[in-house]
């Protein structure tokens, strides 16, 4: 049985969860709803959160993020190696290509199901471009950096994401999937052409740490307007060096 105190734990989370890129605000009686705990509950956590700066409550009564959540947010962000470490980088390449550049890794959301994680981004200037926005959460079947995250894995635990993936998406063929796969950690990197979505142009390359782990990927993505095949295969060899780069500031040493 859980205690009393555990429980109200999980049930903040629960809530805070609840708030995304898709959903910034949410009322009252959509926070019963989906949470199915009862009126008087979801008010006294919600008046809590809000008191503690976690939660505002706008003019209309809807909640949204206050700014001890927004400040949180900073602080673990700023405490993530990874992201601190690449960051210049990012910047850099974004600069030079005048792309969107983003850091991801893989992770699961809270049914298991696994994407790639946008963990920080720096936006293309141009007018028209990609954005994927920090914490949005992308398909590995369809996306250059997904393809990246599941070419490195163990071959057991990649069998197991395939698994996995063809069971949510029995239309995958998954011997031409891991073909390409293992094309893609043949080469160093992945691009991909209006895959994701229909003028999209991406291309991807790992990130190791210093015991050789993959720990994420280097991501560009730009529209086929300004992006062809030909500059793609560029950008996809930048991305590269760039995320070796990255690798070699983590500590990452490869032995061959």
């Amino acid at each position: 049985m859980k205690q009393a105190g555990t429980q109200t734990v999980q049930r903040v989370f629960q809530i805070l969860s609840l708030f995304d890129d898709d959903h910034p605000t949410r009322s009252l009686p959509e926070l019963v709803e989906l949470t199915g705990l009862n009126k008087t509950t979801v008010f006294r956590l919600l008046s809590a959160l809000e008191n503690e700066g976690y939660l505002q409550r706008l003019p209309d009564g809807d909640y949204t993020f206050g700014s001890e959540a927004i400040a949180l947010g900073g602080r673990a962000m700023r405490a993530n190696k990874l992201r601190v470490t690449a960051r210049p980088y990012l910047q850099q390449i974004a600069k030079s290509t005048q792309e969107t550049i983003t850091l991801e890794i893989l992770r699961a959301d809270k049914q298991g199901q696994l994407s790639a994680l946008v963990v920080d981004e720096v936006v293309s200037r141009h007018l028209i471009g990609i954005t994927q926005y920090i914490g949005s959460r992308l398909p590995l079947h369809s996306t250059s950096s997904g393809k990246v995250l599941l070419a490195w894995q163990p071959p057991d635990e990649r069998g197991l994401i395939l698994e996995a993936l063809q069971k949510e998406r029995p239309e995958l063929d998954l011997t031409a999937f891991s073909s390409q796969l293992d094309a893609i950690r043949g080469a160093g990197f992945a691009t991909t052409q209006n895959e994701l979505e229909l003028g999209v142009m991406a291309t991807a390359a790992p990130i190791f740490d210093a015991m050789g782990n993959l720990r994420a990927t280097l991501s560009m993505a730009g529209p086929s307007m300004r992006i062809t095949p030909d500059r793609l295969t560029e950008l996809a060899e930048q991305i590269q060096l760039t995320a070796k780069d990255i690798s070699h500031e983590l500590g990452y040493r490869p032995t061959a």
